[in-house]
């Protein structure tokens, strides 16, 4: 008999159970960066506790991801992320490359700190710009949230390429997913991270039984948006105090910002 390892020691989920199970448009996300190492053993060890499964699409279990984000011109929706404004939000188009499905969404940050996620059907020819109905679509999901315009020159300003696979435990609604290989590109080039996994559970609330398991193994939420990470790697006149710790571990120190390869969003 083959001893399982990896993602193997998971049963595999499709999409539309995902869905079915943990739909969690408006949720609790925390986030934790984790060695390969340390997310191997943390992985395991999950295996053993609740009825977890793996997404599986196609035989696949990692899938790539592209995200291209929209900002103005001098980068607000970044600059109200790093000062911490309770009104904010994140608006991006991703595609799954796999697949070749796009979505744009507007992210929210809510009045009890919970995110939640508006988002449409998209075309991924259309995924590097604002088309009309995007447009539209930012438009009415601003003011319904905050009775806000949308910012003058959205446009846009980052893009983000990783890997991720996705936990899912049926019977908490809980997920977990798992990025890596991370690389951003914007108008200044592009730069890889280092070796790290950025993991978010996704919840109904903060301090489940999946953040208490990462806490024992020494592991401690952090403030990271990969966002926030590519415009800090991308455009080194931003600050990135925020981040500090998060930036360290993924490109080093902020001090010494990544060498850039030059590259179009």
């Amino acid at each position: 008999m083959i001893a399982r390892e990896g993602l193997d020691l998971f049963a595999p989920i499709d999409l539309a159970s995902v869905v079915d199970a943990a739909n969690l448009q408006t949720r609790v996300d925390s986030k934790y960066l984790l060695t390969p190492e340390a997310y191997r053993r943390f992985r395991d060890r999950l295996s053993r506790h609740g009825d977890w499964r793996c997404l599986e699409i196609d035989g696949r279990r990692r899938f790539t991801y592209e995200s291209i984000y929209f900002d103005t011109p001098d980068l607000l929706t970044y600059r109200q992320h790093r000062q911490g404004r309770r009104l904010r939000f994140k608006v991006r188009s991703r595609t799954y490359a796999d697949s070749g499905e796009c979505a744009f969404e507007v992210k929210l940050k809510g009045a009890r700190a919970d995110t939640v996620k508006e988002r449409m059907d998209y075309r991924a020819a259309d995924a590097g710009r604002l088309a009309p109905d995007a447009a539209e679509f930012l438009a009415q999901t601003l003011r319904r949230a905050y009775g806000m315009a949308v910012p003058h020159g959205m446009a846009p300003r980052v893009r983000t390429d990783y890997r991720r696979h996705t936990l899912v435990d049926l019977r908490a609604a809980t997920r977990i997913t798992c990025d890596e290989e991370l690389r951003v590109a914007g108008a200044t080039g592009s730069a890889s991270a280092r070796r790290v996994c950025l993991v978010e559970v996704k919840s109904a609330q903060a301090g489940g039984p999946v953040d208490r398991m990462l806490w024992q193994a020494g592991a401690r939420p952090v403030s990271v948006s990969k966002y926030c990470l590519a415009a800090a790697a991308l455009y080194p006149w931003l600050g990135a105090n925020p981040w500090a710790r998060a930036y360290k571990e993924c490109f080093g120190p902020v001090d010494a910002r990544p060498e850039l390869s030059p590259v179009r969003v």
